[in-house]
């Protein structure tokens, strides 16, 4: 291996570490990547293997494989319905910003996260064993977990018990690399700039955490899986807690019906009943109050019209709905939703809302609104085809992965079962989100693709032998 090839593989394993980590002001020319720290590692990476490259080195591309064509053929549809509506493309202007230049940003924004990154991602993968892959990026993403906990455990202790002694600690992660500290509110959101943000991170690193109870020895497998789940309450964040649940759920069934696995289900359910019977011991009253509150956070018809942020969604899935109907067969093009569905949006959303009169519909800030659905985005963007082929890629991709977890053993298996658990929780999480720009989607389907290959597979496993370490 070359000191290139080494250089940005560390840059690989520390932008998986950065993943969550958003809460710092940003860089402007980056645009929809300003405030992710992840890319100021995954940039340069993709640098350097281009660098590599031109030096003689490989860089190749998955080219060949059926999966891998779907998402090309996705975004050469994401160009036709765009050029088959050139005059409203060319016309459209809102928020400072013509139809042309949102094309080609939001497209340059798709590329960027499933070609040029997707291709870094590919080429460090490809040289790294099942075990490695295993080993490493859960290695990585138990780290970030722990200083998540640490900084999130010290928010709960603030917001939730009121002790305020912890703020001259909690404080220190200002020195931390791209954090900056804020305690507010009702709800923790750790190292990332939102509760929401943390959950998705937390969706994406789930499957991970849940597999170490599988892997691990004693009490402690089960300690990365309930970090996840203490983190995903505490944050507030209703999608967290559906999305999370049925992602431990998927986990769990797919245990269950494993003759090897089968007991462990039995095992983390006792964890789980002592372990809250311990924290009720605690603080009884505090703790069922708490449980009360989410419980009634997920009333979602009781909170759609008292909660300012389910009317916005809704309202803005609702005008995106009615664009479809309009362009139903090739959309309003790629970037272009947002100029068709401000005149859609439903008077039951805007009334007293200060989401669109402060964000959304003023014309002097520059930042979109978004779409809050990627499916119905796609819907409104591309039509049904554009749509179809979408959820012909997902549906494939989750079906490959259910029969690879029959079909597997030992660690590829574990892999597997990781990849299938983070793809239900990636596809479920898309309903209430619209951004292709997941660096956790696009890794893992790297090494989907990485395991569709026997060959490589076998090839990596021969040069190296790396254990699983508890």
């Amino acid at each position: 291996m070359s000191v290139l090839q080494k250089i940005y593989r560390i840059l690989f394993f520390l932008g998986v570490f950065f993943i969550p980590f958003n809460s710092f002001e940003g860089l402007s020319f980056l645009g929809e990547f300003r405030n992710e720290s992840a890319v100021l590692f995954f940039l340069p990476g993709s640098i350097l293997l281009f660098i590599s490259f031109l030096l003689g080195n490989k860089l190749t591309l998955p080219l060949k494989n059926f999966y891998f064509q779907i998402i090309l053929i996705f975004m050469g549809w994401c160009i036709v319905a765009t050029l088959l509506n050139p005059v409203t493309v060319y016309e459209n202007y809102f928020k400072q910003t013509s139809g042309i230049n949102r094309f080609f940003r939001q497209f340059t924004s798709l590329i960027l996260s499933g070609i040029v990154l997707f291709a870094f991602y590919w080429n460090v993968l490809r040289e790294m064993s099942i075990s490695e892959i295993l080993f490493f990026i859960r290695k990585v993403f138990l780290g970030s977990l722990i200083v998540a906990s640490v900084y999130g455990f010290l928010e709960v202790l603030i917001i939730y018990f009121n002790v305020g002694g912890l703020w001259s600690i909690i404080e220190l992660f200002n020195y931390f690399p791209f954090v900056n500290v804020k305690v507010f509110g009702d709800r923790i959101s750790s190292i990332a700039d939102e509760a929401p943000y943390l959950a998705i991170y937390l969706i994406t690193i789930a499957g991970w955490m849940f597999s170490y109870i599988l892997t691990s020895k004693g009490i402690k497998k089960f300690i990365p899986a309930f970090l996840v789940l203490l983190l995903t309450f505490f944050s507030g964040s209703r999608t967290g807690l559906v999305v999370i649940f049925v992602q431990l759920l998927v986990f769990l069934s797919i245990l269950l019906f494993d003759r090897k696995f089968k007991k462990y289900v039995f095992i983390f359910l006792g964890s789980s009943i002592v372990a809250f019977s311990v924290i009720l011991a605690i603080n009884s009253k505090k703790v069922i109050a708490e449980v009360e509150e989410k419980i009634e956070s997920l009333d979602f018809k009781s909170n759609l019209t008292d909660n300012v942020s389910n009317k916005s969604r809704l309202g803005i899935q609702y005008a995106n709905i009615q664009v479809f109907k309009e362009h139903p067969i090739v959309g309003v093009g790629f970037g272009q939703q947002t100029y068709h569905n401000r005149f859609h949006y439903p008077v039951w959303a805007t009334f007293n809302n200060y989401e669109f009169r402060l964000f959304y519909t003023d014309q002097y800030l520059t930042s979109f609104p978004p779409g809050y659905n990627v499916y119905i985005r796609i819907l409104a963007e591309t039509g049904i085809i554009g749509l179809i082929i979408f959820l012909f890629f997902l549906i494939s991709v989750l079906i490959r992965c259910r029969r690879m977890i029959a079909e597997s053993s030992g660690e590829k298996k574990i892999l597997v079962i990781v990849l299938f658990v983070s793809f239900v929780g990636i596809c479920i999480n898309w309903l209430q989100i619209d951004t292709f720009r997941l660096y956790g989607f696009w890794i893992y389907f790297a090494i989907f693709i990485y395991l569709l290959n026997p060959n490589l597979n076998k090839e990596n496993s021969l040069k190296k032998n790396t254990n699983i370490d508890s």
